[in-house]
């Protein structure tokens, strides 16, 4: 039998793995802003293909050969129909965002994140997965209000980027809603080695077309080009690792720790980037993200206030249906 974790013990756990998380998260995101803005290797596509390219084999060697994990019972016609469209949201929201990369700095980007859950809400209305109300809408507005006075004290304020930024929250926001309409209510659910053997594939097939069309020709043409093979392999591992350990700080604490994580690591990142790449945070840069970040920590507090509501009225009628078929069953005597 397991020995039963303290509070204490169970406290540090889940901080080990929000810290793990944190760090490869952190690392990634000035790791791709290194590449794409400083290391002359000006090229997102490629960049998201080989990180595709490299997850499929991985993913594929771990389920095929190694053997762990199993495959999943799904036809060609259902992969069509539910992966590809995933794959392709996905690959839009990754060749965006690390295009952002090129024309705005790491700490504006964070600032723009505190635009998600707006987002994803919308989409959920759209989907009929969530409802509309009109304090959940007045929270949105407040985090929109907030992201614009941020936006409008951006000193770099650069309209190619803050486009290509906003397409890749979109993108992303329907992909995570596309999960949920296509493969979770369908019974697929999916480990991380799972996710990245069917999902990585077609999003690398996404990217083909528009790496061979739009910056194959550029990286032949570049004559001064040189590819660090070892940054990239390095790249590639990193990225895969944050795939891994999405899974492990869900899986052994929960979505809501990673929101409340992912918003220190936001904010950490804004100061990271201030002092490795000189980013100019101004004040109303501070102002407009301070709003929008309380906006999202009481949008997530009513959250949680309703799921514990949910939980309290489903245990509620689970003991009302025991206490009714006990009398039954006493009447019956």
């Amino acid at each position: 039998m397991a020995r039963q974790l303290t509070a204490w013990q169970q406290g540090m756990k889940a901080y080990f793995y929000v810290t793990i998380w944190m760090t490869i998260s952190m690392g990634v995101i000035l790791f791709n802003k290194y590449i794409l803005a400083y290391s002359g290797f000006k090229y997102p596509i490629a960049l998201t293909l080989w990180h595709m390219v490299f997850c499929t084999s991985v993913a594929t060697i771990m389920v095929r050969v190694v053997g762990a994990t199993k495959r999943l019972n799904m036809p060609k016609k259902e992969y069509v129909n539910r992966v590809i469209p995933i794959g392709a949201l996905y690959a839009a929201s990754l060749w965006l965002s690390n295009s952002a990369y090129l024309h705005l700095s790491v700490s504006f980007i964070q600032m723009t994140k505190a635009l998600m859950p707006g987002l994803v809400y919308v989409c959920g209305v759209a989907f009929g997965m969530e409802k509309l109300t009109r304090t959940t809408s007045f929270n949105m507005f407040i985090i929109a209000i907030g992201v614009a006075i941020a936006a409008y004290g951006e000193i770099n304020f650069i309209y190619v980027g803050v486009v290509e930024q906003l397409s890749a929250l979109v993108f992303e926001a329907l992909r995570l809603m596309l999960v949920q309409v296509l493969i979770t209510r369908q019974g697929y659910a999916m480990n991380p080695i799972q996710s990245l053997y069917y999902v990585s594939p077609a999003c690398a097939a996404c990217l083909a077309l528009p790496f061979i069309a739009v910056e194959l020709p550029e990286i032949l043409a570049d004559v001064h080009l040189e590819i660090d093979y070892g940054m990239l392999l390095l790249n590639a591992l990193t990225a895969f690792a944050l795939n891994l350990a999405v899974f492990l700080l869900i899986g052994k604490t929960s979505a809501l720790t990673m929101n409340i994580a992912g918003v220190i690591k936001d904010w950490m990142l804004i100061f990271a980037s201030q002092h490795m790449f000189g980013n100019t945070v101004t004040f109303l840069n501070y102002l407009g993200y301070v709003i929008a970040f309380l906006a999202v920590g009481m949008y997530n507090y009513n959250k949680l206030k309703a799921a514990k509501r949910k939980e309290a009225a489903a245990k509620a009628e689970a003991a009302a249906k025991g206490g009714s078929i006990s009398a039954a069953e006493n009447g019956s005597k």
